[in-house]
């Protein structure tokens, strides 16, 4: 039965729009057309027959407009056998557009437009709304996969309303298409299910997970997970700096949250391969916070390591 229904939504879906469209485009034409005939006819000006015209195919009739001889009467027939039906046609067709789009969202039918590769977000987790404007302010095109409140996210990001431990919710979002995923989940249990899922439909996609556990975090990068954060250890070693040093949580949240720069990841330039981290940071514009190579990051504190092929630097860049 759903298989059958999906196959009526598709073919339902071809053309409804164009041929409503096609069907305004022929009411204003008969609006025009009846009204011009209207006008010359009954000794009226051209305004007052598209006005007799349009409260015609519209139904309303007033009544102060009306034809006074056998031609205005063969015209206000004309214009209400053929532009009646065809504004009842096309509104029929915008509304059944406007229904089908919704049981298509709900059958996770959509698919994507996009024209680059997307960030795909899996889970709920109560940053996720800030994180989907932050993206979308940045020019991100995005996919969420929750089954949770959606409401919160930009109209920009496309919306997969699903389990995000089923495969069918994965799929929706075509991982294949996209260029990161970040993970999060009501449990770790959740965010296990849903990496495998997505390393099952798309090996090599980066991914990102948020956990409670180091345990879990562990177990993620067994299943290749490069990059995961656990929210105990983030939490914990923040405070305990921040108890340290009172200001080290600010540093923090300004390098994250300011509007004055943007935090980029960058692959090294040629150029500058073989030479220290020091001079590098003398020679590019923004602050360079540290090398990456591989999937460890140094910052160059007390050490002061050789940029190699391949290497990415992390850079908080100025906005312009």
């Amino acid at each position: 039965m759903s298989s059958v229904l999906t196959v009526l939504l598709r073919l339902l879906r071809r053309d409804r729009l164009h041929h409503a469209a096609a069907l305004l485009l022929g009411v204003v034409v008969v609006v025009l057309a009846s009204g011009a005939a209207f006008a010359a006819t009954q000794g009226e000006s051209l305004w007052v027959g598209i006005y007799w015209a349009l409260t015609t195919a519209s139904t309303v009739g007033y009544g102060d407009v009306t034809p006074h001889n056998t031609a205005g009467q063969v015209l206000a027939a004309a214009v209400m056998l053929t532009a009646i039906p065809m504004l009842a046609a096309a509104f029929a067709l915008i509304t059944a557009h406007t229904a089908i789009a919704g049981f298509r969202r709900i059958l996770n039918m959509e698919r994507f437009s996009f024209t680059t590769a997307h960030r795909l977000v899996v889970g709920d987790h109560p940053c996720v709304p800030a994180m989907l404007r932050e993206l979308a302010r940045s020019g991100e095109s995005v996919a969420w996969v929750s089954d949770g409140d959606q409401s919160g996210a930009p109209p920009d990001v496309f919306c997969v309303h699903a389990s995000p431990t089923q495969p069918a919710a994965i799929r929706a979002a075509e991982p294949k298409r996209a260029s990161q995923a970040l993970v999060f989940g009501r449990n770790d249990g959740d965010v296990l299910v849903s990496v495998v899922l997505i390393r099952t439909e798309a090996p090599q996609l980066d991914i990102t997970a948020l956990v409670g556990s180091p345990s879990v975090r562990a177990a993620l990068q067994d299943l290749g997970v490069r990059h995961s954060v656990s929210v105990d250890d983030l939490v914990a070693h923040t405070m305990a700096k921040s108890i340290e040093t009172p200001h080290a949580g600010d540093l923090v949240m300004r390098l994250i949250e300011s509007d004055e720069h943007r935090l980029v990841e960058i692959e090294a330039d040629p150029a500058l391969v073989g030479k220290a981290l020091s001079s590098v940071r003398d020679e590019r514009e923004g602050l360079v916070l540290g090398l990456i190579h591989g999937n460890d990051l140094t910052l160059g504190i007390g050490s002061d390591p050789i940029v190699g092929t391949g290497d990415r630097l992390l850079i908080a860049q100025p906005l312009r």
